[in-house]
Formats: structure tokens, C-alpha cells, sequence
């Protein structure tokens, strides 16, 4: 059992129960920054034992994060990736001691693998069903995956300008897309506002203590991989700042352990075009000031970062380091360098890092002697266009440009949301009978319809999809409807869900008390009325939706 001692805050020290998703303030001075406490004691012991047993990946060092029983909980594994000594790359920049922590080793090859992991291991844990996520495109990718291995339903909402293969991937994995046309912090603004209307849980990225803590097992990785010895510097370009205020929190609590002698610099790197926390670092404030992004390196496109960036600030006063920001060309030189020197493949935003490294490498801010670790933050690798239908996404449109959107366009926006975000499974074998379906029900709202040919495929939709409301036709290949029916009943998962049954045979009265308590309506093909089925429908998914 590994769950937080308490939680303390960084401002007065009151320490108070840690409770998982809730966004924790400090009960005595109302800080917004608390931090989790464990039993060091006991991890100390353990890992001075060589941490016998334990896996390799980040659930080694699972004394330290929110989780009760990781082992007993079926996802993918994510961390223990490795750190390689730069043979080519580094020593051309005349450097010896440059290790790059890889983190392309993972389920969707991005350092948001551990988020991902943590905090859908929570979700399992404290028996969330449906949550909502907003993100720049790794982390929807990860907790895309992670939650379809779960069994949990996910919203992803990303602005249309990350790049349409990393909004695909996540769609691959079977979230629900939402792509908004503004830019990443107008996106965070509707994932929000559309968790609160529908009671979801939403992942608070550095504000959630299960995504917050995963990071930490970086900092225990590296440590561990050099023999138990601490790097003179760590690098990691950034958005919004998670990763590097975790990673600091596993060298502190090694610190104060015993296990390291010292906490090494932070360098934060950020792209030219959207760098708020360089801008606020190098004229000496403590707090940052939203810009507009204007960068090709859509991953990197936190405007607002917030009180991450305070905290990274304070990070850097106290243990020393320093933000920088380099050009997307800078980053994409440094990308082709990488990968003709080290044969490694990385993704622009990780690019960022090294490209940073280069720079504060000739402005002799890291000086030849010191060890210095670079976070190569991901690779990932596009879906092809023809693997999805033409339904893998929602479109939400804000304001014009990028300014923040008026609270009247929001309202409008999140209202166009609700109606298209409506999933409607449709489960029928005959392709005529199917399509006169799909118009009667698009032609009364913007439904998202899905179909399946048969029972099989439709169980298999209805438990990735979880639609609001499922039309099954009886008479099918493979599981016929009253299977179909019985098997959504008996899983939990689907169990909640109406169904309206459309059939085109006579249907016994033994039949119809098999399907009796169980199906929302029944109407037969022959003499179906268009008007009162859609009627139907309609209120099927009203009534769900209040509820």
C-alpha cells in the first residue's frame, strides 16, 4: 500500500489527508500548492536492499506514488526506459558527459506514458468509468491507450492545430476527439466547462497528484542509472511545465533520503514563439504572462502556464539553472543532427531540449566538466489516414484568431458541443434498412451515428464507444439481437445504456418478454413511423442525459 502519508503545504507546512482527483488547497492558508508526504523510511530501506523483486519500469519505486496496488491493476507498463552516454552527438559539440534519458520506450513512446499510467491506475482504482482531457498531443495519446486497455471511456480535446496524426492516433486508440479551432488554452477553458456539465472527472495535469507524482519516477530512474549519483543538470524543453516540477520532486525526496548529495540545475527550454516563462525568467519575475503562441511546434503551445511556472521559478532560484528559448528552425536542425549522429528519431518538441542544450552549451551556461541529462521527451508515429472512418472527430469552433473566446461564444460553442458529442450506435446488417436510419436521426440533430454489421462487431463498439443510445436490428450474424441485448445488460460497462429495438419480423410473445425491462422501445421495419421513432429516440437520449 503506497498511498500519501498526508499532504503538506510548500507555503505554511499544515499538513492534511490526501484525497486522489481532488485539486487540493491548504486548509489553513489556502495555497493552491500541496505536496504528498510518504514513508521514506521504509522506501529507503527497501531500496538500500537493491529493491529486490521489484519490475522495471516505474512502478519499481511504487513506495513513492498514489497507488495502492499497481500490480493488481492490468495496464501496459510505462517508465524504464534507458539512458544512454551521447557517443557522437555530444562530443561534437565538444562534450563528453551528455546522457539522454530516452523515453521513446513506451506504450505510445512519450515521456506521457507515466502520466498516463498513474492516473488512469487511479481512475481504476477509485472506479471512474468517464473522464475528459485536454492536451497539446502526447498525453492524449498516452491516456487514449492507457484507458482503452482500462475500459474507461475518454474525451480528448486538442486544438486543430496540433497535427492531425497525433489527433488520429488518439482516435485510433477509440477516445472521443474533440478538436477545437483555438489555441491550447481556449481548449483547457471547453474541456473544462464540458467535464462540469456532465459530472466527468477531469485529469488537472500538474494540479492532479497521480499525473503530477508519475513524474517523479524520472528522477529516480536517472539517479538509479548513474550508480546512485545525482546529474550536475537536467534539461527538458516544456509547455505547461508538469514534467520538470514531478522530476524535481523525486530529487528532493532522494535528497532528503540520503541517497544524493545534491539536486542538480534545471535548465527549462521552450520554443521562440510561445516562451512566457523564459520571457518571465530572464526579466526576473516570479510570475508569468500569458502570450499568444506563435510556434509550428503545436506540442509546446501552453500560452498561459500558470502557477507551473512559479514553481519552476522557485525551483531554479533555489537549487540554480536557467530558461532559455531557441527557434523552430533551431529545433529542426538539432532534430536532423540527432538523428544522423545518434540514429535517433525524435519528434520536434523533444528537438527543443537538445537544440537548447546546444545553445547554452556555446554560451558556456554548462561548462565541459559537468554531467548533464537531457529528457528525450517522445517519438511517436503517425496513423494513416485511411485506418479511420470520416466520424473520428468532433469539431468545435471558438472565437477568430487566437484571443481568449467571448464568454457568449463559449456558451454557444459548448451548447453545439453537447448536441454533437451525442453518440448514437446503430446495429444493423442491412445496408438499406441502416441508411434510412442514419437519415432519419441526422436529419433531426447532428448526431454522431456509428454502425456495425453485426452483433459481435456492435458488443465490441458499445464497450469503446459507450454511445448514449443503441438501435439493434434482432435478426443478425453471429450474436443475434436478444444475445446482443443480454450481453450489454450483464456488463457494467454498457448496462446503463437504452436500447431501441427496430425489427423487421414478428416477434412472439415469448420474445418479447425475453426483451421486456431491458430495451428502451421496440418498433417493427414494415410499418415503422419516421416521425414517432425519432420522437422516441430523442427522448431516449434525453432522458439518459438527465440522468
Amino acid at each position: 500500500m503506497a498511498r500519501p502519508l498526508y499532504l503538506e503545504c510548500t507555503s505554511c507546512n499544515h499538513q492534511q489527508p490526501y484525497q486522489p482527483f481532488v485539486v487540493p488547497k491548504c486548509e489553513r492558508c489556502g495555497a493552491q500548492w500541496m505536496e504528498t508526504r510518504y514513508d521514506y523510511a521504509t522506501f529507503k530501506r527497501e531500496i538500500l536492499r537493491g529493491l529486490p523483486g521489484r519490475p522495471a519500469n516505474m512502478w519499481r519505486y511504487q513506495d513513492v506514488l498514489p497507488i495502492e496496488n499497481p500490480s493488481a491493476i492490468d495496464l501496459y507498463p510505462a517508465g524504464g526506459t534507458p539512458l544512454w552516454l551521447s557517443q557522437r552527438y555530444a562530443p561534437a559539440l565538444g562534450h563528453s558527459r551528455i546522457y539522454i534519458k530516452d523515453e521513446r520506450y513506451g506504450p505510445t513512446s512519450s515521456f506521457k506514458d507515466r502520466q498516463a499510467a498513474s492516473a488512469v491506475a487511479a481512475m481504476v482504482e477509485n472506479g471512474i468509468k468517464e473522464a475528459v482531457i485536454a492536451s497539446t498531443g502526447n498525453a492524449a495519446v498516452a491516456y487514449a491507450a492507457a484507458c482503452a486497455r482500462a475500459g474507461i471511456k475518454l474525451w480528448v480535446f486538442m486544438t486543430s492545430l496540433v497535427p492531425q496524426e497525433k489527433l488520429r492516433e488518439a482516435a485510433l486508440f477509440g477516445a472521443e476527439v474533440i478538436r477545437v479551432s483555438g489555441n491550447y488554452d481556449q481548449t483547457k477553458q471547453i474541456a473544462a466547462q464540458f467535464a462540469q456539465r456532465r459530472h466527468l472527472l477531469l485529469d488537472r495535469g500538474a494540479h492532479s497528484i497521480p499525473a503530477r507524482e508519475s513524474m517523479k519516477t524520472i528522477a529516480y530512474e536517472i539517479v538509479e542509472q548513474l550508480a546512485w549519483r545525482a546529474p550536475d543538470w537536467y534539461i527538458q524543453s516544456v509547455s505547461g511545465g508538469m514534467g520538470p516540477i514531478g522530476v524535481y520532486q523525486g530529487f528532493e525526496e532522494m535528497l532528503r533520503m540520503g541517497l544524493i548529495d545534491q539536486i542538480p540545475k534545471l535548465a527549462v527550454i521552450q520554443a521562440e514563439g510561445c516562451a512566457p516563462m523564459v520571457r518571465a525568467f530572464k526579466a526576473g519575475k516570479s510570475v508569468a504572462e500569458p502570450v499568444i503562441p506563435d510556434t509550428s511546434i503545436i506540442i509546446l503551445s501552453t500560452g498561459d502556464p500558470g502557477a507551473s511556472y512559479t514553481h519552476l521559478w522557485n525551483i531554479t532560484q533555489k537549487y540554480g539553472g536557467v530558461m532559455e528559448a531557441v527557434s523552430d528552425a533551431q529545433a529542426f536542425d538539432a532534430m536532423r543532427a540527432l538523428a544522423k549522429s545518434e540514429g535517433m528519431a525524435v519528434e520536434p518538441a523533444a528537438a527543443v531540449a537538445f537544440a537548447g542544450l546546444e545553445k547554452l552549451l556555446k554560451q558556456g551556461v554548462i561548462s565541459p566538466e559537468e554531467l548533464v541529462v537531457v529528457n528525450c521527451t517522445g517519438h511517436t508515429f503517425p496513423v494513416e489516414k485511411h485506418v479511420l472512418g470520416d466520424q473520428w472527430a468532433v469539431d468545435v469552433h471558438l472565437s477568430e484568431g487566437q484571443a481568449p473566446a467571448p464568454r457568449e461564444g463559449l456558451q454557444a460553442a459548448l451548447e453545439n458541443l453537447d448536441e454533437k458529442a451525442t453518440t448514437v450506435l446503430l446495429i444493423d446488417d442491412n445496408d438499406d434498412d441502416a441508411l434510412l436510419i442514419r437519415r432519419l436521426l441526422e436529419a433531426r440533430k447532428a448526431y454522431r451515428v456509428f454502425r456495425a454489421k453485426d452483433g459481435w462487431e456492435g458488443l465490441t463498439i458499445a464497450r469503446q464507444k459507450l454511445p448514449d443510445l443503441i438501435i439493434t436490428d434482432l435478426m443478425m450474424p453471429g450474436i443475434d439481437g436478444f444475445g446482443l441485448v443480454e450481453e450489454l445488460k450483464l456488463d457494467p460497462r454498457t448496462a446503463h445504456i437504452p436500447i431501441v429495438v427496430v425489427s423487421a419480423k414478428d416477434i412472439t410473445p415469448e420474445e418479447r418478454e425475453r426483451l421486456n425491462g431491458h430495451i428502451q422501445a421496440l418498433y417493427q421495419k414494415g410499418s415503422l413511423p419516421p416521425r414517432k421513432f425519432v420522437e422516441q429516440v430523442v427522448q431516449a437520449i434525453e432522458e439518459k442525459e438527465s440522468r
